[in-house]
């Protein structure tokens, strides 16, 4: 009888073991569902957030910046009776154009040539405007690209490889001393901020002309190749993107 009631006690610790270990295991997969669902709300939230968050920002530091500007009678709170975020940003757009139509005529040619003239004139002045003059028509003109190309590149030594976007021709100076080989200056940025970096000239043979686009190369950068670059177009546009490197 003894052992009749020990096998029972036996048998029912060993069926509440296996339910406790069953309600483990479904309130762990039910954790680790409620985890990835987390974790896929914030990467589906998070970029939409921030953007918005530094869009809204921006705005009301230029409806501040430009409210402070203004004449105390033209001020935003003395003409509309509520706050309309976003007025600031286009009397600045809408200044900005009437800035650009009246410098594309004759007299605002002819006054932005004597403040050019005037600032040139200045010792310490002058190059940081012939600097910024330079950054801002390289980057915002029509006709000029930033970039022309991604490459790989050995560097700093044998078997590793970096990403870098070929620059502008070499010209002047440069070029005539390295008039021995034909050579290339490609740009190598830092990761996570492209912005720094380090000018170096390759020979043309030793680097690879990638398929991506100069958008997505400084994606993978930023990303630090978390973000991988779009399927590559074809061997037809590599080889057309290759003799483009030739000709630089």
């Amino acid at each position: 009888m003894a052992e009749y009631k020990s096998l029972i006690r036996k048998r029912a610790l060993n069926i509440r073991r296996i339910r406790l270990e069953r309600e483990k295991a479904v309130f762990m997969k039910l954790g680790a569902k409620l985890r990835a669902y987390l974790f896929t709300g914030i990467l589906v939230t998070a970029p939409v957030a921030i953007t918005f968050y530094m869009a809204y920002k921006f705005i009301f530091w230029v409806d501040k910046l430009v409210n402070q500007i203004l004449p105390p009678s033209y001020k935003f709170d003395a003409i509309f009776p509520v706050t309309i975020p976003g007025i600031g940003l286009v009397i600045l757009v809408a200044g900005l154009i009437l800035v650009g139509m009246f410098a594309a005529g004759f007299l605002g040619r002819f006054f932005l040539r004597l403040g050019e003239w005037l600032v040139y004139k200045m010792p310490l002045v002058s190059t940081v405007y012939s600097l910024l003059k330079q950054v801002f028509e390289t980057f915002f003109s029509s006709k000029t690209r930033a970039f022309k190309q991604v490459v790989m590149l050995e560097y700093p030594r044998k078997g590793l490889w970096v990403l870098g976007f070929v620059s502008a021709e070499l010209q002047g100076e440069v070029k005539d001393k390295l008039a021995h080989a034909e050579m290339i200056g490609v740009f190598v940025p830092t990761t996570p901020n492209p912005t720094s970096g380090f000018l170096i000239f390759v020979p043309k043979e030793e680097v690879t002309v990638l398929d991506m686009s100069v958008e997505d190369g400084l994606k993978y950068v930023v990303t630090g190749g978390l973000v991988e670059p779009k399927v590559a177009k074809s061997s037809k546009n590599s080889k057309k993107l290759s003799t483009d490197v030739k000709k630089t």
